[in-house]
């Protein structure tokens, strides 16, 4: 028998058309794997979660941790190579140190040793860190406004004790700078592996 040549371009045609049909098939999802798909994300994400956001809370009191580390260090080193007292405090809106720890914290020359920053007669305002996360807590020694570096580097008077830093809703990821009378310090570690920031005295780290 004998096809006509428009007989053969219809039967590729119809070939072609299956061969593309059969391969479609296979691209979709049935109803039942995306119900599965669905339910194993929903698993992964439940207990996926509540790590992440541990992870962001410890990096969060990390980095502020870090901060004022670095701010402690520049007053002090700032007051060994000027020769003058140097503080470290949070400034009211008259020059005048108080005890929020939680707001903008200043470092400036104390030129003329009242305690308390005079722009006035243009007294050096070396740096400063912005105010921590609203709902964290930081706090310094009890009744401490402020922390005086003298040219030798130490602690003018008692000026020494620790920073404690807790992030709300998560007081077992709190952490602290203890500060010593010589100028130096150091942040605290979880000593005794049990989840929680101790000082060398193996004290906790709170804040209330």
């Amino acid at each position: 028998m004998l096809f006509s040549p428009s007989s053969r371009q219809n039967n590729s045609a119809k070939n072609s058309n299956c061969g593309h049909s059969s391969r479609f098939r296979h691209l979709g999802m049935t109803l039942i794997e995306l119900m599965v798909s669905i339910g194993i994300t929903s698993i992964l994400t439940t207990i996926a979660l509540p790590n992440l956001n541990d992870f962001v809370v410890e990096l969060r009191v990390d980095n502020e941790i870090s901060r004022l580390s670095r701010l402690l260090i520049v007053a002090r080193n700032h007051a060994i190579a000027s020769q003058d007292n140097v503080i470290v405090c949070p400034l009211s809106d008259n020059g005048s140190c108080t005890s929020n720890w939680h707001e903008e914290l200043s470092v400036f020359v104390d030129s003329n040793n009242n305690q308390r920053f005079d722009g006035n007669i243009n007294e050096l305002m070396v740096t400063t860190k912005r105010a921590i996360i609203n709902g964290d807590r930081l706090v310094y020694a009890l009744n401490r406004s402020r922390i005086t570096y003298q040219a030798t580097g130490h602690l003018f008077g008692l000026g020494n004790g620790t920073f404690r830093y807790c992030p709300e809703g998560h007081n077992d990821k709190s952490r602290g700078i203890v500060v010593a009378r010589s100028g130096r310090f150091y942040a605290t570690t979880d000593i005794n592996n049990d989840g929680k920031d101790e000082n060398r005295s193996r004290q906790v780290i709170q804040c209330d």
